[in-house]
């Protein structure tokens, strides 16, 4: 006979809300670990405040020091994800938009990041590193490992031409990714 023994979690303590002195400090520690945007930083200090009114005192002294800087930091996003996870245009939009950064703060950053950067060459490394230990030709001849080839770069940010134009290279079906691209046109980019 099994006997079931309950074990019974311990539920984190809630962490005691902290003063206006305590919310810099805890400010400045999390902001050592990464960057955060303003809109971000607000909502972490207000689950922390004792008094939602030293939240906005504590923003201000922040961006006078430099600490919060929302082109900064998503310019600083848009370079990371290009250089290091080759990602696209639209994907490095959309994750600053859920960063909360401005939208034209974010246009702006990402077009001057993404200035004479070949979509086309970022891609193709994009594919390469996400496939690197497979025979691309021979994989992509079967429909359905096209068809998640295409979805993998067009979550990546990639447009519709540019992944259209490189799986077409190594498919032996171009007629599939022309079909892809026709049924892609109805959504958005971003």
């Amino acid at each position: 006979m099994r006997m079931l023994i309950s074990v019974r979690k311990k539920m984190p303590a809630k962490a005691k809300p902290l003063d206006a002195d305590g919310l810099w400090n805890y400010a400045l520690k999390i902001l050592g670990g990464r960057g955060y945007s303003i809109a971000q930083m607000r909502t972490r200090l207000k689950a922390r405040a004792a008094e939602p009114g030293d939240v906005a005192g504590v923003l201000t002294r922040l961006k006078q020091f430099g600490y919060l800087n929302d082109k900064r930091f998503a310019e600083s996003f848009a370079a990371s994800r290009r250089d290091n996870h080759a990602q696209g245009r639209f994907r490095v939009l959309r994750d600053l938009r859920q960063k909360q950064v401005a939208p034209v703060v974010a246009e702006q950053a990402v077009s001057e990041i993404y200035r004479g950067t070949d979509e086309y060459t970022l891609a193709e490394e994009y594919l390469t590193r996400k496939f690197r230990r497979i025979n691309l030709p021979e994989y992509l001849a079967e429909p359905k490992h096209l068809a998640s080839a295409y979805r993998k770069l067009r979550l990546a940010g990639f447009s519709t031409s540019v992944v259209g134009r490189l799986l077409k290279q190594h498919a032996t079906e171009p007629e599939l990714v022309d079909r892809m691209e026709d049924e892609d046109v109805s959504s958005p980019e971003v």
